[in-house]
This record gives C-alpha cells, sequence and structure tokens, in this order.
C-alpha cells in the first residue's frame, strides 16, 4: 500500500506537465475537488483569464499526501472572453469564499492558496475570515510593472477598442506553457482594470493578515514588480512567513514547474501549520 502510494506521488511529481495536458484535454475547463483523509483541506485559486486546470496537478499532489483540494472555477473563466466583460472582482471573491465555507463545514483546518491574482483573492479571504489555516501564495502581485501607467492606458483604450491581444516575453513565454495555452488570447479592457482593483485592495489589507504564510515568486516575472514578494513580506501582519523564489521560470510557474521541491516546499508548509 505504501509503496503504491509512493509510486502515484512520484508520478505526479515528476510527469512532464505538457504530456499530462495532451492526456487530460477534457479536463482543462472544468473544476476540480480531491477528497482527503487527514481532516484538513487546501482551497487553490487560479489566475486571470485562465482555469483551474492550472493549479490541478498541485491539488493531485496535495491529495495525494491527505488533503482535500478544492479548485473553483472563477466566474467568466473556461468559456469565451465575452464572459468577463461584465465580472467584478467582488464576484471572484464570492465564488471563493463560498468554497471555502463548504470545505470549512468538514474540515478543521482549511489553508487557502492562490497563484497571481488568485493570491490576492486567497489574501482578501484570510483578512477577512481569520480561521483560514495559512496561506500560500505564488506569483502574487503587491504591484503590477508599471501600474499607473498601465491604469491609465488601459482607461484611454476603452474609447478605441473593447478587448486587446495578451503579449507573451519571448524567454518564459513560450507558447508551450501550459497558462497561456488554457487561458483566454485575448482580454476584456474593463475587466483588466478589475484587476488593479483588486491588487489595490488586496495591498491595503496586508497588515489585517495574521495567518501563516508563504510567499513563492519567480526570479524572472515580466508581469508583476520586482519586489513584489519582498513587499509582501515586509508589510503581511503575519509573524511566521517565508520566501522562496523559483529561478529562470514564467510569471504563473505552478502549472509548468518540474522541480519537485516546489511542490514539496509547499507540502511541507501544510503540514508544518
Amino acid at each position: 500500500m505504501v509503496k503504491r502510494i509512493f509510486r502515484t506521488v512520484k508520478n505526479i511529481l515528476f510527469a512532464d506537465p505538457r504530456r499530462l495536458y495532451r492526456e487530460q484535454l477534457d479536463l482543462i475547463n472544468k473544476p476540480f475537488r480531491f477528497e482527503g483523509a487527514n481532516g484538513k483541506a487546501v482551497l487553490i485559486i487560479h489566475g486571470w483569464t485562465s482555469t483551474p486546470y492550472e493549479v490541478r496537478r498541485l491539488g493531485k499532489y496535495l491529495n495525494e499526501n491527505g488533503y482535500t483540494v478544492s479548485g473553483p472555477q472563477l466566474r467568466g473563466h473556461g468559456t469565451v472572453p465575452k464572459d468577463l466583460e461584465e465580472i467584478k472582482w467582488q464576484e471572484w471573491f464570492q465564488d471563493i469564499e463560498k468554497e471555502y465555507c463548504e470545505l470549512k463545514k468538514n474540515h478543521r483546518k482549511v489553508f487557502v492558496a492562490g497563484t497571481s491574482i488568485g493570491s490576492n483573492l486567497a489574501l482578501l479571504l484570510a483578512s477577512t475570515n481569520k480561521n483560514v489555516a495559512g496561506l500560500i501564495l505564488m506569483a502574487t502581485p503587491y504591484a503590477i510593472k508599471f501600474e499607473s501607467l498601465a491604469v491609465m492606458l488601459a482607461r484611454l483604450n476603452l474609447f478605441f477598442r473593447k478587448y486587446n491581444k495578451k503579449h507573451y516575453p519571448p524567454t518564459f513565454g513560450v507558447s508551450t506553457t501550459i497558462t497561456r495555452l488554457i487561458s483566454y488570447k485575448r482580454y476584456p479592457i474593463r475587466n483588466a482594470l478589475e484587476i488593479f482593483k483588486l491588487v489595490k485592495k488586496s495591498r491595503e489589507e496586508l497588515s489585517r493578515i495574521l495567518q501563516p504564510c508563504l510567499i513563492l515568486q519567480s526570479t524572472h516575472d515580466h508581469v508583476i514588480c520586482r519586489k513584489s514578494a519582498e513587499n509582501i513580506y515586509c508589510s503581511i501582519g503575519s509573524v511566521q512567513k517565508k520566501i522562496k523564489y523559483i529561478r529562470r521560470a514564467y510569471h504563473t510557474f505552478i502549472s509548468d514547474i518540474k522541480n519537485d521541491y516546489v511542490f514539496k516546499d509547499i507540502l511541507d508548509f501544510l503540514n508544518e501549520n
């Protein structure tokens, strides 16, 4: 039995993310819930314009180690870009708060993890729900690069068009990046403005958050300001907190990462808390 579990976990850790993607095309825009046996749960929140598949492999790994794991799909995602157009960030918050409450009914501890703006939502959830057991923050924007300029240009662009096409850096945004494959290829500019509002709101709440916190960020993140992880670490009210940097990875690295130590660092954080 122990050997079988070990083989399963090892396969999850070292499986090629792109091979899994080709085998699991029917799961790309599906929420997931894996039932665990240790009485503890993890709510994992995907990033903007993406889907729960982005965090599914991590969720499976944590589930094989005893945790119930839920990966809901945020409103307006996993369908067509037009469905995002009128969505407000508060609606995403309602989505995750509802799922957190469901998990809390049957689990003595519920941790919350997120990638990119999913982790901004996790921060807000922890600021309003003190029973959140801990936070795993991946690629969290303390601020978007050139944030003030980006907001101004987005508002200006609204006079000329409704949508923008996504642009990726040539090195880490290659076409085979999982998040790039599953995400919308264009986005409503109006909804992009909601991202800036969400980031600003979560930034304002950092001092109120007291839960243990693991902060993970790529050293080559092209989306968020370079010192995002450091600024969150210094601003958050948590006493127990740790930063880990992922070398030479794309912004939302968790779907593509092959370094098993990242998954194990997350598991160790959960087990320690």
